[in-house]
């Protein structure tokens, strides 16, 4: 027999806050690293890695964006590794497409 649990958090408004910018700035870097990724197959370029990405991510976008220093470091780089990922397994089953912005 299989059991389950069901987890609630219950976040004051500070929390709550922290959370929606975490998610902001990981689906920020996620959609910014798609474009490249994208811009990359579009040139018959090879595709860069989630390490690549977090390299040129610090250099070029966290200068500009100021909020992403609000947050974790660990949000832009999940998401870049989730992105790699997606595109890996693209590219393995087929029929999958590519990910989505």
């Amino acid at each position: 027999m299989l059991k389950s649990f069901k987890t609630r958090l219950n976040l004051n408004n500070q929390q709550r806050t922290l959370v929606a910018k975490h998610a902001g700035v990981a689906r920020h870097a996620w959609n910014w690293g798609l474009e490249i990724c994208l811009d990359a197959l579009a040139n018959n370029l090879k595709l860069p890695t989630a390490i690549d990405l977090h390299k040129r991510l610090v250099a070029e976008v966290k200068s500009v964006n100021p909020w992403y220093y609000e947050v974790s470091k660990c949000a832009p780089q999940e998401a870049l590794r989730h992105l790699q990922k997606a595109f890996q397994s693209s590219f393995t089953i087929l029929g999958r497409g590519k990910p989505k912005f």
